[in-house]
């Protein structure tokens, strides 16, 4: 099985009455079986309002049963999704609007004024379907074709047009087949070992390729189920899995921060607690997870955590740890899974374990091309290679570390400088929530070493206090020479700190 479509047919003939889906704000259950009767409406539909084969369509929603039904409804139907990004500014979702070609939009009531002010700068028609949480699309008025048939992908068919974040630069589109599809459903499912038995809590977005490949694809192929609330709350979290005998969830480095922040305040003996007995791990992706972090979590919920590796051009997951009683490595993203993964000098040459270099993938899960875009594409590869932009090294077991990307380097006089190496310190210091370390123009060096700090509640630290706690830790040459405290930090869909983002924000605060 190869595509979308054929795993949703495969699990509603062998295992119709198992439930799919939970959405727990409504609430509702989907089984498989009513699965493949929506995404068929869907289908049939689409084919109703005259959107062929291939035909791109959008959708601007929070998670939730019916985003993820036209998620997956478009792509069975021989057709293309393109995920707006809920959080992100009108100029790029215009952006996306203008350059995916999509000829369609869903929209729920939240986004709606957001989209008719968008929509009304792009020069061409764009179709604009309501969706209510409750009843679903609400569907214009046109009579079905005769004898319709649903529509049918190839493997190599087009599937999923998403956009990265566009943290240097627009956002470019990178096209995804079903084939890459099932192949990083595949990845998330063997590295976790994963089985129909297994029920995500999906608390990332679907309109992001963590929430969309890891908990919607990865238990779609193994036939297991998701509860999908609208939206991340820590204050739900726990109560969430409990509730649904969740046995994982996927979340980033931020959620995991803020899990710990209100641990003291759960209702649960972590542990302990039988009621929580079914979560088996927790996963960690879209951005480095300190070690110091790490160790927190599992300490505090005495649950594996276990840190990975994944792209929206992989179509997620490339590298993960090993499932416990398995070796894992702190600060290291795991071994390759389900892809080649070696390191490349500036010149393309393979190098030997423990050195520094570009990180390289190869495997079924790549993006076919960038769309509309030749010359991204042609420069995101050297042969069969994708590029990634991130650099790191392969120990001499084979797990993979990062290091940092390739655009973010610090270069003080010459020297570089990996700003990870000096967020981990800070992700040390108890008053810390989030931290950045980045280069800023220097007459004397070139660049300059400075910091941006989100304090955590509750607690305070001084700029000097923390440039000392760095100091010591990485030496002189390295400390910031200046910390910013902010309210807040510029993040990507995923929760990614926009690292490149940083500098614009500082040179406002000195003006």
């Amino acid at each position: 099985m190869d595509t979308i479509r054929a795993y949703i047919d495969h699990h509603s003939e062998c295992q119709a009455d198992r439930i799919w889906l939970i959405a727990p704000d409504l609430p509702t259950e989907i089984s498989y079986g009513e699965l493949k009767t929506r995404v068929d409406d869907i289908g049939l539909k689409l084919d109703a309002l005259g959107f062929s084969r291939g035909a791109k369509v959008a959708f601007l929603a929070n998670n939730g049963a019916w985003a993820t039904l036209i998620y997956l409804g478009v792509m069975a139907s021989a057709r293309v999704i393109v995920p707006l990004n809920a959080v992100a500014g009108p100029a790029q979702i215009e952006h996306v609007l203008n350059h995916s070609d999509c000829s369609v939009v869903f929209v729920t009531p939240d986004y709606k004024e957001k989209l008719t002010a968008i929509i009304a700068r792009v020069p061409r028609q764009i179709e604009v379907i309501d969706v209510t949480e409750s009843t679903g699309p609400l569907w214009p008025h046109r009579s079905p074709a005769g004898n319709a048939a649903v529509r049918r992908p190839e493997s190599s068919d087009p599937a999923l047009l998403l956009y990265t974040s566009g943290s240097t630069g627009p956002p470019k589109g990178a096209v995804l087949s079903h084939r890459a599809i099932v192949r990083g459903g595949h990845n998330v499912v063997g590295g976790h070992a994963l089985t129909a038995q297994d029920r995500a809590l999906c608390v990332l977005p679907i309109y992001h390729i963590n929430g969309a490949m890891v908990t919607v694809a990865a238990p779609l192929v193994s036939g297991g189920s998701v509860v999908m609330p609208e939206r991340f709350s820590a204050k739900s979290f726990w109560p969430l899995i409990d509730r649904y005998q969740c046995t994982w969830s996927s979340v980033v480095p931020t959620i995991i921060k803020y899990l710990l922040d209100r641990a003291e305040a759960e209702p649960f003996d972590f542990g302990k607690d039988k009621r929580l007995k079914c979560f088996r791990f927790a996963r960690s992706a879209s951005a480095p997870l300190p070690a110091v972090v790490l160790r927190q979590w599992e300490n505090v919920f005495s649950i594996p955590m276990i840190e990975t590796l994944g792209l929206t051009e992989t179509a997620g997951t490339v590298a993960t740890n090993p499932m416990p009683p398995a070796r894992r490595k702190y600060d290291s993203v795991g071994l390759a899974f389900g892809n080649d993964i070696k390191i490349f000098d500036d010149t393309g040459t393979e190098c030997p374990p423990g050195c520094r270099g570009e990180i390289v993938i190869r495997g079924d899960n790549l993006l076919d091309h960038y769309y509309k875009n030749p010359q991204a594409t042609q420069a995101a590869f050297t042969g069969e290679w994708f590029r990634t932009g991130d650099i790191g090294y392969l120990d001499e077991d084979g797990y993979l570390f990062i290091t940092g990307r390739l655009k973010e380097l610090i270069i003080r006089g010459g020297e570089n400088i990996a700003p990870r190496e000096i967020d981990d310190v800070l992700y040390q210091h108890d008053a810390v929530l989030e931290a950045a370390a980045v280069g800023i123009d220097d007459e004397s060096y070139g660049q300059e070493v400075v910091a941006c700090v989100v304090r955590r509640g509750g607690y305070e630290c001084s700029e000097q206090e923390l440039k000392d706690f760095c100091e010591a830790a990485v030496g002189q040459y390295k400390s910031p020479k200046k910390i910013y405290f902010m309210d807040d930090l510029p993040k990507g869909p995923s929760g990614k700190i926009l690292r490149l983002k940083l500098p614009e924000l500082i040179a406002a605060s000195n003006e």
